[in-house]
This record gives C-alpha cells, structure tokens and sequence, in this order.
C-alpha cells in the first residue's frame, strides 16, 4: 500500500474549501484520479483539520483551509514497474469578500513499483 499525499499551498489573505461542504454553496474541492490498471484505490480521499466558520458571503456553515491543506488517498499497488498517478483536482478560493472562479489542476505523481 502506498499513501498519495496531496498538499495545497494557500496564498495569504486567502481559504480553499473543504472537500465537505453543503450544497448550494461554494464549489467544494474534488480529486479525480485517472483508473488505471497498476493500482487501485482504498477509500476516499481524507483531508486534514479545516476551520469551520460561518461564510457571510454564502450566508451558510462552512469548512476551509488557509495557509496550507494537506490531502491523502491510499492505494493498494497492482504493478511491480513504476508508473504514475494522474488525475486532477477541481477547487475554490475565496478571501473576506471575492471568490476566484473554479480551477481545475491536473497532477502527476510518481510511484514506485511493488
């Protein structure tokens, strides 16, 4: 098993939001790995403690990250060559009055074979 960490560096002044997040509010982050035959995963992506704080701008209960997030994904490797892990991931920042629209990032990781 190898554990994928993900980590999001957050510009000052700004949050990224929680993976968990009610509906009707701001577009919450979201990982999509591309299926692959040399690894499987196990689970969902968990992610690391968030604030939570009540968002005037969307006028509900939210979750966010500042500073720094970190977020990880277990896999159970099928394949005894190295190979890469692609996917991207779908996110949202915000500070005290504006939002940046939706960003989707691809990544790549590297993982060594079994």
């Amino acid at each position: 098993h190898v554990m994928l960490v993900m980590t999001a560096t957050i510009d000052k002044g700004w949050h990224l939001y929680s993976q968990f997040l009610p509906d009707g509010g701001p577009i919450k982050t979201t990982f999509t790995l591309k299926p692959s035959a040399a690894y499987v995963t196990e689970g969902t992506v968990t992610e690391g403690k968030a604030t939570d704080f009540y968002d005037k701008n969307f006028e509900m209960q939210l979750k966010y990250f500042s500073g720094k997030a970190e977020f990880r994904q277990k896999i159970k490797l099928n394949s005894d060559k190295n190979f890469k892990v692609e996917g991207n991931v779908e996110f949202m920042v915000c500070d005290d009055e504006k939002c940046l629209p939706p960003t989707i990032v691809d990544f790549q990781i590297k993982v060594p074979g079994l």
